[in-house]
């Protein structure tokens, strides 16, 4: 059985950051496995410029950022398996994976960065009501289809979700001389970035109805030829009288993530109300020396915070490696009022470097105070004009500042 110090699943900007920061600390055997045959992840098919704005100080597409990243991989002579799919991994690190020239392999990992993304809810997970047909189609896959395979899914078009990608191809359709209807959100605020509400929506006059979703679909001839919307009160509940119908060919669903965590859960890895696992400062879960970042930890809104927390998690597995380990006591982080989530979810008090903390709100709130604690210890305190669950927030702590708590960290939103 071979011996690797350490492997990385996945090949996106989460686990090329990854690799690439651990090469760079010292660890020279390392291994990416991607499922497909290319690196990159979803990158290659978001053709749409915005990204690397932090990382580049630039304005870049998908595959132009993917493309960065991926000649750092070659000029450091990282290895790679491309067209391989990771089968099974066990809690001491070994890694199980097929591919076509090896058949199936195991290998032994020092150590584990689980860099496997997100999938997104389909129409099955949301329950949606009316006959089963063509022309229903999530967000990403439409994106596939028209960026990588130049189909376009339909002519007349209703989106249901107001996350990001499906905002972008309320953009992109339009530009490919599609009549994008509507735009529906069950919530009463937008689950997009407002830059994307911008740029896609308001810029082509696509109207967005908040409130809203679908109640069912309707098909002639086994196409999808008829939605209703309804209107939904504070409880989300549908409100009779309110039925709108629309005649259209296609229904995109931009109706949330879901962190691809198959593997950690065959091995019964905690995880969080984020449905990604628990991790400490350094990204390790609570499996020692398997770690974990990008998409498939929590949901990102920005491909910069994805690097970034991949590098996070390459830098945990090579001190992993190297033997280093904390000694100070283990510091929860908990979400309190207004807040969803938090990442990490424990810190350790003789972290050697700041730590930043990435939450998001349950619900908008303007004039927002930010308060972050250990018991009567304030590690943060501030004011922002307004945060939306859409957009993710970035707290660092530094590290003198957590030296002093002496109880659970908390996190607290509120309106002023």
């Amino acid at each position: 059985m071979r011996n690797i110090d350490l492997v990385v699943i996945g090949g996106g900007s989460a686990g090329m950051a990854a690799a690439i920061q651990a090469k760079k600390e010292g660890v020279d055997d390392i291994l990416i496995i991607e499922k497909n045959g290319h690196l990159g992840g979803i990158l290659d098919q978001c053709i749409h410029n915005g990204f690397g704005l932090t990382e580049f100080k630039e304005e870049l597409a998908g595959p132009e950022y993917a493309a960065r990243f991926e000649k750092q991989v070659e000029e450091l002579g990282i290895e790679c398996l491309l067209n391989t799919y990771v089968i099974e991994i066990t809690r001491d690190r070994l890694v199980t994976y097929s591919s076509k020239d090896e058949g199936v392999v195991t290998v032994q990992a020092k150590a584990i960065v689980m860099a496997t993304g997100c999938y997104e809810r389909n129409a099955g997970a949301i329950q949606l009501a009316g006959d089963r047909c063509a022309g229903v189609i999530t967000a990403g896959t439409a994106q596939r289809y028209l960026n990588i395979h130049g189909y376009m899914v339909g002519k007349r078009i209703v989106i249901l979700g107001s996350g990001d990608i499906g905002l972008i191809m309320a953009r992109r359709l339009t530009l490919e001389g599609a009549k994008v209807l509507c735009v529906n959100e069950l919530m009463p605020y937008s689950n997009g970035l407002n830059r994307n509400i911008a740029q896609c929506l308001n810029d082509f006059n696509i109207p967005l109805q908040l409130s809203t979703t679908v109640k069912e679909v309707r098909a002639t001839n086994g196409r999808l030829s008829k939605v209703i919307l309804t209107k939904v009160d504070e409880k989300l509940r549908p409100i009779e009288g309110s039925e709108q119908e629309i005649e259209c060919d296609t229904l995109i669903l931009s109706v949330g993530l879901v962190p691809y965590v198959s593997l950690l859960d065959n091995i019964d890895c905690p995880t969080s109300s984020t449905k990604g696992a628990y991790v400490n400062e350094n990204m390790e879960t609570e499996i020692e020396g398997i770690f974990s970042a990008g998409n498939c930890l929590h949901v990102h809104d920005v491909v910069d915070f994805v690097t970034d927390e991949g590098r996070s998690a390459g830098s945990g597995a090579a001190k992993y490696i190297k033997g280093v380990k904390h000694t100070g006591e283990r510091l929860e982080v908990k979400p309190l009022d207004g807040v969803s989530y938090v990442v990490p979810q424990h810190v350790h008090a003789d972290v050697d470097e700041d730590v930043t903390l990435k939450f998001r709100v349950r619900s908008p709130i303007k004039n927002a105070m930010i308060e972050i604690m250990s018991g009567d210890v304030v590690l943060a305190k501030l004011v922002k004009t307004a945060v939306i669950p859409s957009e993710m927030n970035l707290i660092k702590i530094s590290k003198d500042k957590i030296a002093q708590a002496k109880d659970t960290i908390t996190v607290k939103v509120y309106a002023r």
